[in-house]
C-alpha cells in the first residue's frame, strides 16, 4: 500500500509540474508571439512610408528629368534652326 501511495503522489507531481511547465511555455509563446506581431506591424508601417516617400521621390525626380529633356530638345532646336538660317545665307 505504502508504495501505491508513493507512487501515486510521484505521478501528481510529475503532472503538477509539467502542468507548470506547459502554462510557462504557452505563457512565454504567447509573449513572444505577441511581440513579434507588435513589431512586425511597426515595420510594416515604417516600410509603407518609406515605400510611399521613395515612389514620391521617384515621381519627382522623372519630371525633373523629362522636363530638362524638353528644355534641351528645345534649345537644340532653336540653335539648329539659328546655324540653318546662318549657313544658307
Amino acid at each position: 500500500m505504502a508504495n501505491k501511495k508513493v507512487v501515486t503522489k510521484t505521478v501528481e507531481t510529475v503532472k503538477n509540474t509539467a502542468t507548470k511547465a506547459n502554462a510557462f511555455a504557452l505563457k512565454s509563446t504567447e509573449e513572444v508571439v505577441s511581440g513579434a506581431i507588435k513589431f512586425t506591424a511597426q515595420w510594416q508601417d515604417l516600410s509603407k512610408k518609406a515605400l510611399k516617400g521613395g515612389l514620391k521621390l521617384a515621381d519627382t525626380q522623372q519630371d525633373i528629368i523629362f522636363n530638362t529633356l524638353e528644355a534641351a530638345k528645345g534649345h537644340a532646336v532653336k540653335g539648329f534652326k539659328r546655324s540653318k538660317a546662318l549657313f544658307t545665307k
